[in-house]
């Protein structure tokens, strides 16, 4: 069992190694897990959440690695989850934590974590809010997630990030996907990526045609900005970042901010929730409670959703 207190402790003293195993404890579901979030509870809340999303080879581990340098260069620590595909022999991330941004490896001021999906749908890990709060009590003044690429259905960042990155690059055919995905519904601030290349004014200009269609903001409502950038030599990335901050004032100022937090709250309250009675679900197969209420449904007695009505009830008075 690890001291959980003293760990805490060392985290905020920006001790790396006690950073990573309180994520540990959160990404296996340790007992420990309540303990641990008990004790960070108090400390979360200032950490300024940026998510980055985009279909796969749009350059968001560059980005984000540049973003990291701008960032550190205005003296902020830095934190960054990067959502990684499992493998499905491990159940582990296919990419190491710092294989694509081993450049800020040696940095005290930026802590760099890969976490597995496993399964998870939507571009997140689940253990991703908890990261998030670790990384947050640990003194990070900015934490970015990029997510793992997965297309059309990359939308839950926009439920989990204060600000959310939209990142497109030109001759992928991202307009396209965009306008399919929804994706253009969830981006705060959108960057198209590897502008050096042939297309890339087209594909802004596309794009500022396509956040046009149908739109209904009032006066004073925020308009995504478009960036173009070359991440790569780390070029716009300071437009980047002064977007960032542009959205981050605009919120705050008209209390978007603490409303997004809330449903954040709100959502993962829910998510725990659900989970917990889907595992005490778990535990009737084989029970006699269950098989009475399915033998009641085969011969017509009840109807699966009375039957389910019965079951939630003896669940939660239980």
């Amino acid at each position: 069992m690890q001291d959980v207190a003293s760990l805490v402790t060392q985290a905020r003293e920006g001790r790396p190694r006690a950073v990573a195993r309180l994520i540990s404890l959160v990404e296996g579901a340790s007992p420990q897990l309540r303990e641990v979030m008990a004790a960070l509870a108090p400390l979360a809340g200032n950490a300024y959440v940026v998510g980055l999303t985009g279909s796969p080879g749009v350059g968001k581990s560059t980005c984000t690695s540049a973003l990291v340098t701008a960032y550190r260069r205005q003296g902020k620590r830095v934190g960054v989850l990067a959502v990684d595909p499992s493998s499905p022999f491990s159940g582990g991330a296919l990419l190491g934590d710092r294989v694509r941004m081993s450049d800020h490896a040696s940095d005290p001021g930026v802590y760099i974590r890969s976490m597995a999906t496993r399964g998870h749908l939507g571009g997140l890990a689940w253990a991703a809010p908890q990261a998030i709060r670790v990384l947050d009590a640990a003194g990070c003044d900015v934490v970015l997630v990029e997510t793992v690429g997965v297309g059309q259905s990359e939308v839950e960042i926009a439920s989990q990030a204060d600000t959310s990155v939209v990142l497109l690059a030109p001759g992928m055919g991202d307009g396209i996907q965009a306008a399919k995905a929804g994706i253009l519904e969830i981006g705060d601030v959108y960057v198209v990526n590897k502008a050096d290349r042939d297309g890339a004014d087209a594909t802004a200009r596309e794009l500022n045609h396509m956040l046009g269609l149908g739109e209904s903001r009032g006066p004073g409502d925020w308009r995504p900005p478009i960036v173009k950038t070359v991440a790569a030599r780390e070029e716009g990335i300071d437009e980047v970042v002064e977007a960032l901050e542009k959205h981050r004032a605009w919120m705050e100022e008209r209390g978007v901010l603490a409303e997004r937090r809330l449903a954040r709250a709100s959502r993962e309250v829910e998510t725990i929730a659900v989970t917990a009675l889907r595992e005490r679900i778990a535990d009737l197969h084989g029970d006699r409670r269950l098989s009475a209420l399915a033998e009641r449904i085969v011969a017509g007695d009840l109807d699966p959703y009375r039957a389910a009505d019965s079951l939630v009830a003896g669940l939660t008075e239980g």
